[in-house]
Parts: C-alpha cells; sequence; structure tokens
C-alpha cells in the first residue's frame, strides 16, 4: 500500500515539503532474484536485481493550483538490491562497487488540466513506451525483448530514457485516443538531442500504438528508431506483438552508419487463479555495410511463471535460450558474462517482488 508523507512527517525530512502539497506519495518496488546466465560454454551465477520489475524508490506530489490546474512532481531513482544501493558507479580497487542514490529513472515537474499534460526533466523518450508495455516481461530480467536491441554503437544516450526534455501529453477523455510527443535538448553533448512521439488507441479489449523517436547523434549522424505494438486481452489470455524498426544514418566515415535492426516479438500473458504463465519470441534481424553487420541475427525464445502471494508480493521464474547467428553476441542478461559472437545464451531466475 502506498503511504503519504504526512503520515511520516515526524519522522522524515520531507515533511516541510509534504505538508505544502495536496497530495504526496512514496512509492516503490524491490526485487531480487537468483539468476544464472551461461554464454557459450561460460556461465555465471548472481544476485541479481530487476527480474520482474525494476526496483525503485520514489516520490510524487500533486497540488491544485486552481481553474481546473494541477502542478506535480515525480522523482523516481533506481535501487540496486543486491548491493544495497542506488546505480552502480565504477568499482573500487578491492572490486566492490560504490552506490548512491540518484533520480535517473524520471525527475520531472509538470502542469497539468483539461488541455492535457505539460512535462518537463528527465523521462522515458516515447519510443520506448512500445518496447515495455507490449512485451509480456516488461523488458525485465532473462527474458527481456531489449535483450536483443540497442543502439547499433551509434552512441545514442536515449534507447530508453532522455534528459532535458520538454514534453506534452494528450487529456484523457478522448474516447480511447492518447499521445504524446518529446523535444529534449543535446545541450552540447553527442546523442542527447532527441524528438519523439506516440499516438494509440486504447478500448475495450484492444491497445494498439506506433512511435518514433530520432536522435542526433552528431550534426551528419541520426539514430532513429520506429515501433508498432499492440495487444489483444481474450478473456483467457492476452496476446502481444511488436515490430521495431532502428538505424543509424550517416556518412560512411562514421563506423556505424548504415546499421539496422528489425525486431519482431510475439507474446502473451495467461492468468489463472494466483498464477500467471507469460511466454515471447523475438526475432531479431540485423543489417548493414559488412557482412557482420548482415549476420547480426537471432532468436529468443522465453517462458515465465509467476505467483501472486498477494496484491503486493509476488515470486516468480523465467528462462530464456538466445540462439545467435555468426554475426551476433546477445546474451539473456547485460550482467552476465560477456559472449563470443555466434554462441548461444542461457539464462534463467528465481525471485521475490514487494510493490508498496
Amino acid at each position: 500500500m502506498k503511504k503519504s508523507l504526512l503520515a511520516l512527517a515526524a519522522l522524515t525530512a520531507f515533511a516541510g515539503v509534504a505538508s505544502a502539497q495536496s497530495s504526496v506519495t512514496v512509492f516503490g518496488i524491490i526485487d531480487a532474484a537468483a539468476r544464472n546466465v551461461k554464454n557459450g560454454s561460460v556461465s555465471l551465477k548472481t544476485l541479481s536485481t530487476d527480474g520482474m520489475g525494476s526496483s525503485r524508490l520514489g516520490f510524487r506530489g500533486v497540488e491544485d493550483i486552481g481553474g481546473g490546474m494541477r502542478a506535480g512532481f515525480w522523482l523516481e531513482g533506481s535501487v540496486n538490491v543486491d548491493v544495497g544501493g542506488g546505480a552502480k558507479t565504477a568499482a573500487t580497487a578491492n572490486g566492490s562497487t560504490a552506490n548512491g542514490q540518484d533520480w535517473q529513472r524520471r525527475a520531472t515537474v509538470s502542469l497539468l488540466g483539461g488541455f492535457g499534460e505539460l512535462r518537463l526533466g528527465r523521462d522515458y523518450t516515447p519510443d520506448f513506451w512500445n518496447h515495455t508495455v507490449f512485451d509480456p516481461f516488461g523488458t525485465n530480467g532473462v527474458g527481456s525483448s531489449t535483450n536483443l536491441f540497442n543502439s547499433s554503437g551509434s552512441g545514442a544516450t536515449t534507447v530508453v530514457r532522455a534528459n532535458n526534455s520538454i514534453g506534452y501529453f494528450l487529456p484523457a477523455g478522448l474516447g480511447g485516443l492518447y499521445g504524446q510527443v518529446m523535444v529534449a535538448a543535446g545541450e552540447g553533448a553527442s546523442g542527447n538531442k532527441h524528438i519523439g512521439g506516440r499516438f494509440g488507441y486504447a478500448a475495450g479489449p484492444i491497445n494498439v500504438a506506433v512511435a518514433y523517436g530520432k536522435t542526433e547523434v552528431n550534426l551528419t549522424t541520426d539514430w532513429k528508431r520506429m515501433n508498432v505494438g499492440a495487444s489483444w486481452n481474450l478473456g483467457f489470455m492476452t496476446l502481444m506483438g511488436q515490430y521495431i524498426n532502428a538505424d543509424v544514418s550517416g556518412p560512411a566515415s562514421f563506423g556505424p552508419s548504415g546499421r539496422e535492426l528489425t525486431n519482431y516479438l510475439v507474446g502473451g500473458l495467461i492468468p489463472f487463479g494466483a498464477s500467471t504463465l507469460k511466454f515471447s519470441y523475438v526475432k531479431s534481424d540485423g543489417d548493414g555495410r559488412t557482412a557482420a553487420e548482415k549476420a547480426n541475427d537471432s532468436t529468443q525464445f522465453a517462458v515465465g511463471y509467476l505467483y501472486s502471494l498477494s496484491k503486493r508480493t509476488t515470486l516468480y521464474t523465467h528462462f530464456s535460450r538466445i540462439s545467435n547467428k555468426s554475426g551476433a553476441n546477445w546474451t539473456a542478461s547485460s550482467g552476465g558474462v560477456a559472449n563470443a559472437v555466434g554462441a548461444s545464451s542461457t539464462g534463467y531466475e528465481f525471485g521475490v517482488n514487494h510493490a508498496f
């Protein structure tokens, strides 16, 4: 259950801020899993975080400022449960990892009203949303569809989130239509300047959305992504599908130029009682100027099982298998050991997810 900071005013340093708000909430997810990833003949066993959902700690608040308008804020940071801290930084001399809480998941301030929402700060890019909304694994753990996706070496920093952004969201009540646009300033840093948009329709059992984003890698090169995602609730199960295309366009002198990646996903969720089965099949087709880039092809099959102990606590297990062709070295987890080109990758995990 989400806790109001007003109830914690006597115990926290946020009391002065919270009392000035109409509504302030602390929320989060704690997720940890025992994981094994095997790449080729080499395997690594870890206690990892974010197997089912991204561990986080956040604060959000809304104030009624009159005239049908509200002001809001959202501060949300990662929590690495395995090492007891925030975002991981460089390893120290003795091999341990330094940690410090930050708000790099989301840090925004908003104005809301009948016109929709104007949002400023660090936030998800519109073109990332389809990745996670229409992925049965929610782009988490060894079954994530993003195991077979990256920015193709372009240097774009906006695969998931964008800094320095201004976003606009359509208001609710448009007959199922929804949408957003974003512009992010580069502020002199390569790979940060971004524009994107996402528009969809959700009514009854159907949800479908299309999105596009472009990041200016440098003055002559762009990284672009277009995707379409859809889900259909059949009652006994929900089917999901995605099409994603990303490419790097620029002069031949910029090495990654000409690289292209096209991904397809089919998956679903099957709930029964306190349990849910989930599955997905992802196919990734690479292209480019070289034979290795053209052979950057792979497939991933993933299955998972969830058991809800309560509304907030879930046990889960996931398994995935990636088959790489001669130009690919995708792995079942970014935290695993490096993989050789053409070698397969297998991952499984058992974990606990608690939301508050």
